[in-house]
């Protein structure tokens, strides 16, 4: 979540009254994150995120998120559905953005997660693979292995150098390490593909709510897990791996979707994978985002941390 379009409290205001939602109270931007304009919107009936899509989001994908988000929410996951206005539409046009008023869902995301909640995180993340079983519509993975030598391409020799010595050239490496290695024959359904700390909501060791899927896509299931597993079980540079948080994410999973064999034998390859693919997105926007933007750049060394620990560590996941 991020702020890119600015919005008046009088445009929100006017656009509040196609809804049944009451009138506003207050609007506060959201600074977190980097793929859409989001404010936390509070009326005289209740709370909501209003989300002005910006770069990454393709209007064309907004009906599959909205009947993803409507699947989960009737199969009782914990997710925020997008509400519609007094015509029954959902999509909306504000300040020359595609815009959504979406329900809010309580809790807070956790900065250093404690084994407990991540366990609890495994159990939603394998619940809500569950309950995609059936989800027949598909999304392109717009960020899949394949798109990881153009990202770094677009980076440029000098940008990922500048980022860390020689980055490049690890890079490069470990591109085609991917390409001998990525095991495209495992299970595939629709993934979140972003499960990190800040997308789950949390009250004390509960999941209250699962956010922000617009990398959702399908995928290899199991890569879900490795992107979350490379999201949780570490600090935040990516310095110190948490062995506890990641025995409990995977069993908390495993009460709730069943890892297999071969799961566990390619969850390295798709570690290393993921570590690399938010390397590359990190150091991207590292490159290109605005000066004057209102949203918080995330440090890409923190991932390269993590590659790096992957690459040495190939056993942690078992067999």
């Amino acid at each position: 979540m991020a702020v890119y379009t600015k919005v008046s409290a009088e445009e929100i205001e006017a656009f509040l009254t196609r809804f049944d939602v009451g009138t506003l109270v207050s609007a506060k931007g959201i600074a977190e994150g980097v793929e859409n304009s989001n404010y936390l919107i509070e009326t005289t009936k209740d709370r909501f995120i209003l989300t002005l899509y910006e770069k990454r989001v393709d209007p064309d994908d907004l009906p599959f998120f909205i009947a993803m988000l409507d699947h989960l929410a009737e199969q009782n996951q914990p997710v925020p559905p997008m509400i519609a206005d007094r015509a029954g539409t959902k999509i909306q046009k504000l300040c020359g953005r595609y815009a959504c008023l979406i329900k809010f869902l309580p809790g807070i995301s956790v900065t250093i997660p404690t084994a407990l909640q991540a366990r609890a995180t495994g159990e939603a993340l394998g619940a809500m693979h569950h309950a995609l079983q059936d989800f027949t519509i598909q999304r392109p993975n717009s960020m899949n292995h394949d798109t990881w030598r153009k990202l770094a391409a677009d980076c440029g020799p000098g940008g990922l150098d500048d980022i860390a010595p020689d980055l490049h050239d690890l890079v490069a490496t470990e591109l085609d390490y991917l390409d001998a290695q990525w095991p495209d024959r495992l299970p595939q359904s629709v993934i979140h593909a972003d499960l990190f700390p800040d997308n789950v909501l949390m009250l004390d060791d509960a999941v209250t709510g699962l956010i922000d899927f617009y990398f959702s896509c399908t995928d290899i299931r199991a890569y879900d897990v490795a992107v979350t597993h490379a999201a949780w079980c570490f600090s935040e540079d990516g310095g110190q791996f948490d062995a506890a948080v990641s025995e409990s994410l995977l069993e908390g999973y495993g009460e709730t979707f069943n890892l297999t064999t071969e799961d566990r034998t390619a969850l390295p390859v798709l570690a290393r994978g993921a570590s690399l693919r938010f390397l590359l997105t990190r150091a991207y926007d590292w490159i290109n985002t605005p000066a004057d933007a209102l949203v918080t750049r995330k440090d890409p060394g923190a991932f390269l941390n993590r590659l790096k620990y992957y690459r040495a560590n190939p056993d942690i996941f078992g067999a």
